[in-house]
C-alpha cells in the first residue's frame, strides 16, 4: 500500500478539501449539527477505508441520505435517539454483507451506471455554480432538484445575479484559473508539480486572498460565505462536540424502521458507487462487494456510536481521487486523518477558505464526469445503450440520484424484456409449394417466460396447412412455461391441419404427442437441454 504514497499523499489532499464542505453542507441539510458530518467523514476514511477492499472509494456522509436524516431526527424526538437508529442499521449492514447480498450490484446495467456517473457530475456543476458566484442559500453536498432553501437547482442558478458575492466570485475565478493552468501547463513541466497538487495551491491562495481583502469594501468576504467548522474553545468544548445515542429508545419500532431504511439505502448507495468507482478506476480493480457492506456496517456502527452521521461509500469523493491520481486506499485512510488533525488543530485556519474555492474544484470534478464526447458516445452505441443512459441522467438532474437511478433500471429492464421478447426464436419460410407451407422455427440459446408473448403470438398466426419443423439443438434453457405453450399447441395443430417436426439432440419425432413427455420434465422443474 504504501508503495504508492507519491500518488496518494497528494490526492489526499485534494479528497480533503472535497469532503470538507461536503461533510459539513450535508450535515446542515440534515439538520444535525454540523461536527456530526466531520465525524461521519473522519470514519469513513480511517474506518471504512482501513476495512473496505476498494482501493479508491472514499466514504463518508452521503446527500442522498440527507432527507431520510432530517425527518428521522423529526420522527424520533431527538439526536440521540436516532443515533440508535445509525448503530442498528450498521448492524443489519453486516448482515447484508454475511448473507452475501452484494451481488445486488452486479445487476445494474452498464448504461445507467455510466448516466449515474454523469448525471452526477452534471448535478455537481448545477449545484456549485451558485457557491462559485457566492450565493450559498443551499448548503454544500444538495443533490436533489428541489431545494431546502424553497428553490430549485435552476432558479438558484437564475437568482445568482440579485445575490451575486464580487469577493467570492473573484476569489472562484482565481481558483479555477490556477486549477486549469495546473493541470493542463504546470502538470506537464516537472514532478514538482505532480506532487503538490492544484487544489491545494487554489485553497491556499483563496485564503491569502481572504486575509488581503478582508478591508476592502468591494472585495471582502463575510463569514457566511467561508467554510464554518466548529471551533472549540478547549479540549473539553470539543469532547462536548460528541454526541452518544440514547439507547433506551431501543424498543420504539420507529427507530427499527428508520434502522431497516438507513441500512437500504446506505447499502444500495454504496453499491452503486462500487459499481462506479470500478468503471472509473484506470487500473481496473474489482472491489468484493460484500466485503463492502461489512466495512460500512462497522462503519455506521461506530459513527453511531459517537454521534456521526450514516456513511456511504460516496461518488463524489471516489472520483475525485481517482481525478487526482489515487492508487490505494491510502489515500482514503490519510484524508480521514487531515480531517480529524485539521478540525483540531487548525479550525480557525479552515474558516478562511472560501466557499467559491471549493465549488471551483467541484467544477473540475463535476466537468470530468460528464464529459460531451461521453454523451456522444453513448448515442453512437444505439437506443438500447443510449435510452436507459439519458433517462438516468435526466431522472437525476430532475429529481435526485436514487429516483433516476431507479428510472434508468425500469427503462433497462423494459429494453431487456423487449428485446428478449424479439430475440427468443428465429423464423424461416421454406417453402410454399405444393399447397403446404413448411415454415422452420429455431429456438435461440436459452428461453424463459419473458418470451412466452413472442413465441404465442408466432404459433397462433401459423396458418392451416403448415408443415412445422421446431428447431431447439442450439437450446440449453427452456423454462416450463413454454413448454406448456408448446403443449397446448400440440393440441390445436391437430384442428388445423398442422404437422410437427420436433428436432433435438434427443432426436427427431414427428408430431409427438406430449412436449412434457418427450423432455421428461418433473413436475415444477425447467428443461436443461445441455
Amino acid at each position: 500500500m504504501f508503495k504508492t504514497l507519491k500518488n496518494d499523499l497528494p490526492a489526499s489532499v485534494v479528497v480533503f478539501f472535497v469532503a470538507l464542505p461536503l461533510c459539513l453542507g450535508i450535515a446542515l441539510a440534515s439538520g444535525a449539527p454540523l461536527f456530526s458530518g466531520v465525524i461521519a467523514g473522519i470514519i469513513g476514511g480511517i474506518v471504512v477505508g482501513a476495512l473496505s477492499g476498494s482501493k479508491i472509494g472514499v466514504s463518508g456522509p452521503a446527500a442522498g441520505l440527507a432527507a431520510i436524516v432530517l425527518t428521522a431526527i423529526g420522527t424520533l424526538g431527538g439526536y440521540e435517539n436516532f443515533l440508535v437508529a445509525v448503530v442498528l442499521g450498521g448492524v443489519i449492514q453486516l448482515i447484508f454483507g454475511f448473507l452475501k447480498a452484494g451481488i445486488i450490484g452486479y445487476y445494474f446495467p452498464s448504461s445507467v451506471i455510466k448516466g449515474m456517473l454523469t448525471g452526477i457530475g452534471i448535478i455537481i456543476i448545477l449545484k456549485q455554480i451558485p457557491h462559485f458566484f457566492g450565493y450559498d442559500a443551499e448548503p454544500e453536498g444538495a443533490d436533489s432538484f428541489l431545494e431546502t432553501s424553497g428553490e430549485n437547482t435552476f432558479s438558484a442558478i437564475w437568482n445568482i445575479f440579485d445575490n451575486l458575492i464580487l469577493g467570492s466570485m473573484v476569489a472562484g475565478f482565481i481558483a479555477l484559473g490556477i486549477l486549469l493552468l495546473w493541470s493542463n501547463v504546470l502538470a506537464k513541466k516537472g514532478k514538482f508539480f505532480q506532487i503538490i497538487q492544484g487544489p491545494l495551491v487554489a485553497v491556499v491562495v483563496g485564503i491569502i486572498f481572504y486575509i488581503l481583502t478582508q478591508s476592502n469594501e468591494t472585495l471582502a468576504i463575510s463569514k457566511s460565505h467561508l467554510v464554518s467548522v466548529p471551533v472549540p474553545d478547549g479540549f473539553d468544548s470539543f469532547i462536548g462536540q460528541f454526541s452518544f445515542p440514547n439507547f433506551s429508545a431501543i424498543t420504539n419500532p420507529e427507530v427499527w424502521v428508520i434502522a431497516f431504511t438507513i441500512a437500504l439505502v446506505a447499502s444500495l448507495e454504496t453499491l452503486l458507487c462500487v459499481e462506479a468507482t470500478d468503471k472509473l478506476d484506470p487500473d481496473k480493480n474489482v472491489t468484493p462487494t460484500n466485503r463492502e457492506l461489512l466495512a460500512q456496517g462497522a462503519g455506521n456502527i461506530l459513527s453511531g456510536l459517537v454521534g456521526g452521521l450514516p456513511v456511504t461509500q460516496v461518488i463524489v469523493r471516489s472520483s475525485a481521487n481517482i481525478q487526482s491520481g489515487g492508487k490505494s486506499k491510502l489515500s482514503t485512510i490519510i484524508h480521514g486523518f487531515l480531517l480529524l488533525i485539521s478540525v483540531v488543530l487548525i479550525p480557525t485556519l479552515l474558516n478562511k477558505i472560501p466557499l467559491s474555492v471549493l465549488a471551483a474544484i467541484l467544477l473540475i470534478v463535476g466537468y470530468k464526469l460528464a464529459k460531451p464526447s461521453l454523451f456522444m458516445k453513448m448515442y453512437k452505441l444505439g437506443w438500447k445503450q443510449s435510452v436507459p443512459f439519458f433517462v438516468t441522467v435526466i431522472g437525476i438532474v430532475f429529481t435526485d440520484l436514487l429516483v433516476g437511478i431507479g428510472l434508468g433500471l425500469a427503462v433497462g429492464i423494459v429494453v431487456i424484456l423487449l428485446k428478449s421478447y424479439q430475440n427468443s426464436h428465429f423464423l424461416h419460410i421454406e417453402d410454399n409449394s405444393n399447397g403446404k407451407h413448411k415454415i422452420k422455427m429455431e429456438l435461440a440459446e436459452e428461453v424463459t417466460f419473458f418470451n412466452k408473448g413472442a413465441i404465442l403470438k408466432e404459433l397462433d398466426s401459423l396458418p392451416r396447412d403448415t408443415y412445422l419443423e421446431f428447431d431447439v439443438r442450439k437450446t440449453r434453457y427452456l423454462d416450463y412455461d413454454i413448454i406448456e405453450i408448446l403443449e397446448d399447441f400440440a393440441f390445436k395443430a391437430k384442428e388445423r391441419n398442422i404437422d410437427i417436426k420436433l428436432i433435438s439432440k434427443r432426436g427427431v419425432v414427428e408430431n409427438p404427442p406430449s412436449f412434457i413427455e418427450f423432455f421428461q420434465l418433473r413436475p415444477k422443474s425447467n428443461l436443461s437441454l445441455s
